[in-house]
């Protein structure tokens, strides 16, 4: 008789346990926790311009680009991509948050650079004299201090209101060059230098305003590092394409886009 209490403890154990463990192998159950609703916003580095072949869109969107990779690798429950080359802080806000809702649970981006101008940099810097070069660099920092971080506290903003449950990974750019010897037609080491080093300052403003909105910034430079125009086996496009010139192509969004979104999302 004494036994009995004892028994129907060690009964009741089981039952819990193996029901326990029961749930677990249920497939349904976890694959209703494990639900990602993921929605790829931003410009030219998220739709991937550069790796191509792109969609028929005037987005130039790759399936090649990080963002499609990483969902086709994680079998995610939903996946849109509204990215679209070109897009700056207000193209985001007025056209692709839209496709938010309370339903999205990760939203990632790459935004900012053309709101500084990337393009007319670059262009001054890749044709014109130093002098031009320098002026067109510090023109877009003074912008990237000043006027873009309320553009993207705006941009975050907007995110957040539209998806309040999502989890929110903002991406970097990565410095675009390496500074070693670039053969006679290339930018001078000067050029590449300042232009690696307002990179550097759009990384600083950007992490900062995505940790400022609660936001995970993902540093790609790391992970690009090496590989920038100029190196033995660049991830970056040079001038071989006029819409593609300096964005990643394709090893370039597969071995520095897409660690860089992995190692952060853990």
């Amino acid at each position: 008789m004494p036994q009995r209490p004892l028994a129907r403890a060690l009964t009741a154990l089981v039952a819990v346990l193996t029901a326990a463990v029961g749930a677990a192998a249920v497939p349904g159950a976890a694959h209703a926790a494990a639900a990602v609703n993921y929605v790829a916003l931003g410009d030219s580095y998220s739709s991937g311009v550069g790796a191509g072949p792109y969609d028929l869109s005037t987005c130039l969107r790759s399936e090649k680009s990080y963002a499609p990779l990483w969902a086709a690798a994680h079998q995610v429950t939903s996946f849109k991509f509204p990215a679209c080359g070109g897009a700056v802080t207000a193209d985001v806000i007025d056209s692709q948050v839209s496709t938010l809702s309370t339903g999205t649970t990760l939203v990632t981006i790459t935004i900012g650079g053309n709101d500084a101008g990337f393009a007319d940099v670059i262009t001054s810097c890749r044709f014109g004299s130093t002098s031009k070069c320098t002026d067109a660099v510090n023109e877009a920092k003074a912008f990237a201090t000043g006027e873009l971080p309320g553009r993207l506290d705006r941009t975050y903003a907007a995110i957040r209101d539209r998806a309040p449950n999502a989890r929110l990974i903002v991406l970097g750019y990565p410095r675009l060059f390496e500074t070693g010897s670039c053969g006679l037609l290339a930018m001078s080491t000067y050029k590449r230098t300042i232009l690696n080093e307002a990179a550097d300052l759009l990384a600083s403003v950007t992490a900062g305003r995505a940790a400022a909105a609660g936001a995970t910034f993902a540093d790609t430079r790391p992970y690009f590092a090496g590989h920038g125009v100029c190196a033995a086996a660049p991830w970056i496009r040079d001038i071989s394409g006029v819409i593609e010139a300096y964005h990643p192509n394709a090893d370039g969004y597969r071995h520095g886009y897409l660690p860089a979104l992995t190692a952060v999302i853990g």
